[in-house]
């Protein structure tokens, strides 16, 4: 059977100030700014659009796992180990709250983050192998 969806267009992040955080993903993750208003601003980061979108206060995109582990979302992925301890340090300068480059026992490495709002990310050292394959050869 052939896939009939054909990729993730869009993903939503609860914000609780719509100027605050889009200045924020701006500045500190390199995202272009295509859209703002007083309720959501669209924003391109990662070969993605992501929606930053005014919501109740107190809440993010993080979810408990059985086990009580806040997990996130989503997972951004770079190209290689010496680029993730590359963009790992650019965080740290910039002030992004990190956490620690960790082996989680699969190829690769990983380290979370962490934006205005608390959302939680991934970032793993692994690109995807279709993603290199269409775009990066």
């Amino acid at each position: 059977m052939k896939e009939k969806l054909l990729r993730i267009g869009t993903a939503y992040l609860p914000v609780n100030n719509v100027d605050l955080s889009s200045d924020w993903y701006v500045t500190k993750l390199g995202a272009t700014l295509n859209y703002k208003d007083k309720d959501k601003a669209i924003l391109d980061i990662a070969n993605q659009s992501i929606f930053l979108v005014k919501a109740l206060r107190e809440q993010s995109a993080n979810f408990y796992s059985a086990n009580g582990e806040e997990c996130f979302s989503l997972t951004f992925e770079v190209d290689g180990i010496k680029a993730l301890e590359d963009i790992h340090r650019e965080f740290k300068e910039k002030e992004v709250r990190v956490g620690e480059i960790e082996n989680r026992g699969h190829s690769g490495r990983n380290f979370v983050f962490y934006d205005l709002d608390g959302n939680k990310f991934d970032v793993w050292s692994e690109l995807s192998p279709i993603f290199k394959k269409k775009f990066l050869t």
